[in-house]
């Protein structure tokens, strides 16, 4: 897992500053491997994607109470949820796609029904994988939130995910997170705070509203920024946390501005465009809306940036919604 930069190799958890926006190596392994010193009753799981899910700096200062069950995400989910019932907090690791595709029942019933003390950490949600469509959970959203006593997280940034690894230990019950990796951007300051089932605003503005979540609420920000350069003022809203869902912070949030732009790294149903649709349409409130989102389809591979180009979620499509309104 080692990265260099300018000849130097980083260590876990280094912010690292290179002129672009700085980024944090592996997050959330190294905050959980902090966590671990101080909690002895958290355990790591993962279903042979160690590497991939950035949990190795836990295995590493915490290897006996490290397990890592194979290519098999039905046994890591089932693992994690007996090790729960023993007494343990269990963090467990893969890939989203897999976590939601192989294993739901196994985490609607051992774990959400059980009120299973489970942390899903779930790697490459979305559309972070340029494998193509059996890589990419551009629905997990939708599945996940479907099931019932389970929260649902979003994370902006390394600052954020950092936050929620420690903040999910205290939520009853079983939690899905969807997971940062690797070099991931810090893009909130040191003064924000992660508040479980509370959406936030990350910036300020007075003409458009922009309600985001994950990676894209910070993308939102950097097009509310050039957008003010072309004369239109947006608010960026962020919403973290999707189950529970912050229905009266994001319905006060639409209340202030004329028109609206949603944004979500997922498929534009099912997910948090869904979410605020119902919840304004329940208040009575209709306002002009562009959904950022992608569309009901399977992807092909390719770089993330020319996917994300292609298919309409990139910074200049977000740009174009807040400016044009279209």
């Amino acid at each position: 897992m080692a990265e260099q930069v300018s000849g130097r190799t980083l260590g876990m958890g280094e912010i690292v500053d290179t002129g672009a926006k700085p980024f944090e190596l592996a997050p959330f392994g190294t905050e959980l491997a902090q966590l671990g010193k101080e909690r002895t009753e958290i355990v790591g799981l993962t279903a042979d994607m160690g590497r991939y899910s950035d949990i190795l700096p836990f295995r590493d200062a915490h290897p006996e109470r490290f397990f890592n069950v194979g290519v098999a995400e039905q046994s890591l989910i089932m693992t994690a949820a007996g090790l729960a019932k023993a007494g343990k907090i269990s963090y467990c690791t893969s890939y989203s796609a897999f976590i939601t595709r192989r294993a739901y029942d196994f985490v609607a019933i051992a774990c959400a029904h059980a009120l299973a003390e489970v942390k899903i950490f779930a790697g490459m949600p979305g559309f972070m994988n340029g494998y193509g469509a059996t890589h990419q959970a551009t629905e997990d959203i939708s599945m996940m939130r479907g099931i019932a006593d389970l929260t649902v997280i979003d994370p902006c940034d390394a600052t954020e995910l950092k936050q929620v690894v420690r903040a999910v230990a205290d939520i009853p019950g079983t939690v899905y997170v969807r997971n940062l990796r690797g070099k991931v951007p810090v893009e909130l300051g040191a003064d924000y705070r992660f508040i479980p089932g509370k959406a936030q605003v990350i910036h300020e503005g007075e003409s458009v509203g922009v309600i985001g979540t994950g990676f894209m609420s910070a993308r939102a920000r950097d097009a509310a920024k050039v957008a003010a350069e072309r004369g239109v003022s947006a608010a960026v809203l962020h919403v973290s946390t999707l189950k529970p869902f912050d229905k009266d912070g994001v319905i006060a949030f639409a209340k202030r501005f004329d028109r609206l732009v949603v944004t979500e790294n997922h498929k534009i149903s099912g997910g948090l465009c869904t979410l605020v649709v119902e919840a304004l349409y329940e208040a009575g409130l209709m306002k002009p809306m562009v959904k950022v989102a992608l569309a009901d389809s399977f992807f092909e591979c390719g770089a993330q940036a020319w996917l994300e180009h292609k298919y309409g979620i990139d910074l200049p499509r977000l740009v174009q919604a807040i400016v044009e309104g279209r």
